[in-house]
């Protein structure tokens, strides 16, 4: 048996394990590592299925502007893109953990929603 795509393959791993961090784990520093860890994941499969091999980087060399001579450079772009709008939103996810913190001095999810609970009553 023979495998030929290693990278899709990891990265659907990679997201398996982020997805079960994600939704497993009470902590949420450990969340956002499952979160960040999907990201990558993607970001990994898409920058896989966008390379084609014994093609090259979309810059016009010598002459060749057959198309079948380059890869297609969107997926690469959407990955960048991506890694920017993931890391905002990491940034976020952590600013908003550490405010829940300083008011609920835990960083168990369950915790702090009986503790929001009891606040409500």
């Amino acid at each position: 048996m023979s495998f030929h795509n290693y990278e899709e393959m990891a990265a659907m791993i990679l997201f398996g394990i982020g997805f079960t961090t994600l939704l497993l784990q009470k902590n949420l520093i450990k969340k956002i590592i499952g979160f960040s860890m999907m990201d990558a994941a993607i970001y990994l499969f898409l920058a896989a299925k966008g390379y084609i091999e014994g093609r090259r980087a979309p810059i016009v060399e010598n002459g060749i502007t057959q198309m079948e001579a380059y890869i297609n450079p969107i997926p690469a772009g959407l990955v960048l893109t991506g890694i920017v709008v993931s890391v905002s939103v990491t940034a976020v996810m952590l600013a908003l953990t550490v405010r829940l913190y300083r008011r609920y001095h835990t960083l168990d999810f369950d915790r702090i929603c009986a503790l929001v609970r009891k606040e409500e009553q």
